[in-house]
């Protein structure tokens, strides 16, 4: 981890006795850092993927700092150990920084709690890298019942980076009539080789549903998508089969999918690899049970790479095309949902998933989860439908990121 330490040290101060002065914190952050000091003037010289901290090596700097102000990363976090009146210099400059609506925090006093809040900074900073410059593939428009999944592209590029680009469903059919059964015959029987069982779902249905995985992977490319959401049931009205195995293979190979044109989802999924590095189920909460704070999340398309083993099955609501029942391992997991129009809000919760259930009335992939939280946002105060499932226990990561870019905790 390379860390620039931008160094603002008073003009009467030699350059040469600066680190003397502060041996004691720098030698115990060079352990675990690799440090590098970068003068005040030579600021610009550095790019946006460069992690930042500004360094106060003495009092006196006030002035300079205000007169770097366009180039302060943001937000921007100031290193001040006490020697040479550093952190009385740091306390004027974060309070001239705040009135100026320029988020910013003082690293301070014991070494460890230091080196844990770097280490934070550092993956929130590694995270807004990862989301911006985003191509989302908005394919056909969101399902109607999202009525509360909207979001504002223009906001949401402004504050994230990310861009929502809208692609007519006509792309895929075309695509989608170009492929012949032959060219996925291969990968069809490589699928359904390592499938537990195959119940409804048909070899034609198979084949369909590989063809349109293909077709949208093309568009992918050729759009330079990092990621897409389908508008799954008007695919199913036009072709005659579903999204779900597409989305499934897409995510394995890291392009990340989602359902229902749901745009808050898909930049949930986003959120979530970028801090986690994991995919995640999009899914329905289908029951509740207050009292043992466990609900039921359901879905009939899951990444085949989140399950220890996956049934072919058919679409649930529509009895078409091909689902996908997948069975997840027990064990630590983390719920989570961005919502508002410009993905300002968020839930997030760990809990245990105790159990693949089987119901006969509910979408293919099922799992109950324990949460270490309450139930009542669910029921209370919920952003709305799906909500996404990784495994292992993230919760503070996830909270951590998106509180440090100003997003309100639903609870």
């Amino acid at each position: 981890m390379i860390i620039n330490f931008i160094t603002f040290a008073s003009i009467l101060q030699k350059k040469s006795a600066i680190k003397k002065f502060h041996e004691s914190i720098l030698k115990e952050l060079e352990k675990h850092f690799t440090i590098r000091f970068i003068d005040y003037t030579e600021i610009h010289k550095l790019s946006e993927t460069d992690f930042k901290i500004i360094f106060i090596a003495t009092g006196g700097v006030e002035k300079l700092i205000v007169q770097c102000y366009e180039n302060l990363p943001r937000p921007t976090v100031l290193l001040a150990d006490g020697m040479q009146n550093s952190l009385a210099a740091a306390l004027e400059v974060s309070s001239w920084l705040r009135n100026r609506g320029l988020k910013n925090e003082i690293l301070h006093g014991e070494i460890d709690p230091i080196i844990e809040r770097i280490h934070t900074l550092y993956s929130n900073f590694s995270a807004q890298q990862a989301l911006k410059g985003t191509r989302v593939g908005v394919m056909g428009t969101p399902s109607s019942w999202l009525i509360a999944s909207n979001v504002d592209y223009l906001l949401a590029k402004r504050r994230w980076e990310v861009e929502y680009i809208d692609i007519s469903l006509d792309c895929i059919y075309e695509e989608f009539n170009n492929i012949s059964d032959d060219e996925v015959g291969q990968s069809c029987a490589n699928f359904a080789s390592k499938a537990l069982a195959c119940r409804e779902a048909s070899p034609e249905d198979l084949i369909k549903g590989m063809r349109l995985y293909k077709a949208i992977k093309n568009i992918c490319e050729k759009e330079q998508l990092k990621a897409l959401t389908l508008s799954c049931f008007k695919i199913i009205e036009q072709i005659g089969t579903t999204g779900c195995l597409a989305l499934a293979l897409l995510n394995d190979e890291g392009i990340i999918a989602g359902c229902e044109g749901d745009l808050q989802s898909i930049f949930t999924l986003l959120a979530v690899q970028a801090i986690t590095g994991k995919t995640g189920f999009m899914a329905n909460p289908s029951m509740i049970n207050a009292k043992n704070k466990e609900v039921v999340f359901a879905h009939c398309t899951i990444p085949i790479k989140m399950t220890q083993q996956y049934i072919i099955r058919n679409h649930f609501e529509t009895e078409s095309g091909v689902g996908i029942q997948g069975i997840m391992p027990t064990g630590e997991v983390t719920v989570i949902k961005c919502g508002g129009e410009c993905l300002d809000e968020y839930y997030v919760s760990s809990g245990i998933l105790i159990e693949n259930t089987n119901y006969i009335n509910m979408c293919r992939t099922q799992v109950r989860i324990k949460l270490n939280n309450t139930t009542d946002y669910f029921l209370k105060n919920s952003l709305g439908n799906h909500h996404i499932i990784i495994q292992g226990n993230y919760e503070n990561a996830i909270h951590n990121f998106l509180h440090a870019n100003s997003c309100k905790r639903v609870e």
